[in-house]
């Protein structure tokens, strides 16, 4: 049965996120580091597709990801570059972005939530070799993410690239991923959790403080703090998360908009921004300020119900990147399979991304800062 304590992760992340982008409230980044979370939550399932499917996983994980930034890139490419941006071949990249592919004055904010899919892709290639280090050198290989990030802002390792700056700020997420796949979080005793949590958000939050950004303690304005707040809250939200967590379906409707999130979360996360931009005229027009609650209430409420319109739309192009059958909703009553096709999967055994991907009733990873290097710059939540 599916982990719904997982889902329930991936469903806050996401909602966070967009509330994040609409009201720019700093202080959800602190509350809820959603990035690091949907990363902490990607590697823990690359990890059981690598344990169970090997190296193929890699090509199956990238199967279900890129489907979905083709159909955006397919309506955006085209009105960028009747809007000026350049015909080079870096567009390409909008089909495979191992950078940061190009777009024009009102594409780059538009379009900023790119920059995770440009991490993904990194981690995922990365995770083979890395999950072989981390079964022979686990403690070593989950440090050393941490250890870079230290370098580069210490300034031992001056002008690192763009590549090495995101590994040292998300991989370490990823990498708890893997460890909580492999349980060893679950078997952390608390003398050895609870002062781990406590070193890791005294000092990040510490250095958070020590370093306000533009946007105040905001942690996509601050690596450091970031990576290490958000260590400690992925320690006790994986390490002590309950087996299951059944109370999420007991209300048919929540349960059903949770599903729903998880199996569309790619599709939100893509098309969200594009309309938190195309909703910000209004505080111009009608006056909603980030110091007017019911504005803001409103403005979230739009852009949620145009994400819905649009998922409702395009994102059965998950269902089919996921080999599922597509659906306009996803979370509704299945046929019951028959015997033999059942008998079938059985003996074959069930394809581990679409037994992540199933229902649980179903057998088996803000705001606009000044922009630098990264698209996270943009849009991290």
């Amino acid at each position: 049965m599916r982990n719904r304590y997982l889902d329930l992760l991936r469903f806050l992340a996401i909602v966070r996120v967009v509330v994040y982008h609409v009201t720019g409230w700093a202080s959800l980044t602190l509350l809820f580091p959603a990035m690091s979370v949907m990363f902490a939550l990607a590697g823990s399932l690359m990890a059981a597709s690598l344990h169970r499917s090997g190296p193929t996983a890699v090509g199956r994980r990238l199967r279900r990801l890129l489907p979905s930034l083709w159909v955006v890139a397919a309506v955006f490419v085209p009105a960028m570059l009747l809007t000026g941006l350049p015909l080079t071949p870096k567009v390409l990249l909008w089909l495979f972005p191992v950078s940061d592919p190009p777009a024009n004055y009102w594409g780059a904010l538009a379009l900023s939530p790119i920059w995770y899919l440009r991490d993904y892709l990194w981690f995922v290639l990365a995770s083979p070799i890395a999950l072989w280090l981390f079964r022979r050198y686990p403690l070593p290989t989950l440090v050393a993410p941490y250890c870079l990030l230290l370098a580069i802002e210490f300034g031992v390792y001056p002008n690192a690239p763009g590549v090495l700056r995101e590994f040292g700020l998300y991989f370490g997420a990823w990498l708890l991923g893997f460890a909580h796949q492999a349980g060893m979080l679950r078997r952390l005793a608390n003398r050895v959790l609870v002062p781990t949590v406590l070193v890791l958000a005294a000092a990040g939050g510490a250095w958070i403080l020590a370093h306000p950004g533009p946007r105040g303690y905001d942690l996509n304005d601050n690596p450091l703090g970031n990576a290490l707040w958000s260590a400690a809250f992925i320690l006790v939200a994986l390490g002590r998360a309950p087996s299951s967590a059944e109370w999420v379906d007991r209300s048919e409707v929540f349960g059903r908009v949770v599903t729903v999130l998880n199996r569309r979360a790619l599709t939100v996360y893509l098309w969200h921004m594009a309309f938190v931009v195309a909703l910000t005229p209004l505080v111009d027009v009608v006056g909603w300020s980030h110091q007017d609650p019911v504005g803001l209430a409103i403005r979230v409420a739009l852009v949620f119900l145009l994400v819905g319109v649009v998922t409702a739309l395009v994102g059965w192009v998950e269902d089919v990147a996921a080999q599922r059958p597509p659906e306009l909703i996803p979370g509704g009553r299945r046929p019951p399979v028959p015997a033999t096709r059942w008998h079938a999967e059985s003996r074959r055994g069930a394809d581990p991304d679409r037994a992540a991907a199933a229902p649980a009733t179903e057998p088996p990873g803000d705001g606009v800062p000044a922009q630098r290097g990264r698209g996270g710059d943009v849009t991290t939540g």
